[in-house]
């Protein structure tokens, strides 16, 4: 056990819900980009079984493994094909966007949810401890998670869901000078993930981002209810 903590970057009593977290915060993500991508006429990811909240379809197992370990990793990417959107362009834009929009938007139901209950007076009138040390738990890791996957995703680096945001939006010389080096942007976004000094400066901001965001919608929601 005391391995199994070292080696994590949770807790092991706050595995379960980290685990709860990521199924929940992926299979959303993953199948938002599909909904949309076959609402605007790609059935690719349809025909390919994608566009489902089944967790096992959407989840890489090395992804998930090295995100337990390391603190970065990834689902399964829907596949898209660009080129069955009567604009592709725009349509390609908001298939892209659904993804870390569909986080954000989970993430302020969590809010809602967790203020909802302190505001009732619900999680005060916990008094088992290990009840309340759970609710605590999940609440927190599922609002602060899902916002840093909104953050996280809008990066503009290859392969994440900014980067196709702004190959889309961008002038048709941009976006060819885009592709020319993706290549490289990509090294430069794995260099930034690895190197903890690089990471300490970009991707480890995103988390204190986050946590504010949760706390700005917690104040929000909390006073709105009455507490």
């Amino acid at each position: 056990m005391d391995f199994l903590d070292e080696i994590l970057v949770v807790p092991l009593q706050q595995l379960p819900f980290f685990l709860i977290t990521l199924v929940i915060a992926f299979t959303v993500h993953e199948f938002a980009h599909a909904y949309f991508a076959n609402k605007f006429g790609d059935p690719t990811a349809r025909l390919l079984g994608r566009m489902t909240l089944n967790p096992a379809v959407h989840f890489d197992l090395f992804g998930i493994i090295l995100l337990l370990i390391a603190g970065f990793g990834w689902a399964r990417p829907v596949p898209v094909n660009r080129d069955n959107f009567r604009r592709p362009r725009l349509m390609g834009v908001i298939v892209s966007a659904a993804g870390p929009i569909s986080n954000l938007l989970l993430g302020i139901l969590g809010t809602l949810v967790y203020a909802a209950l302190h505001a009732s007076g619900a999680i005060e009138s916990i008094t088992n401890e290990q009840l309340l040390r759970a609710v605590y738990w999940f609440f927190g890791m599922f609002i602060q998670f899902n916002f840093f996957l909104f953050l996280f995703n809008l990066i503009p680096l290859p392969p994440l869901d900014g980067y196709r945001i702004v190959e889309d939006v961008a002038p048709r010389p941009v976006r060819a000078k885009l592709q020319q080096y993706e290549q490289w942007t990509v090294f430069i976004f794995l260099l930034i993930i690895i190197i903890p000094g690089l990471r300490a400066y970009t991707i480890e901001p995103l988390n204190s981002w986050a946590l504010q965001i949760g706390n700005d919608f917690f104040r929000l929601f909390f006073n709105l209810f009455g507490g």
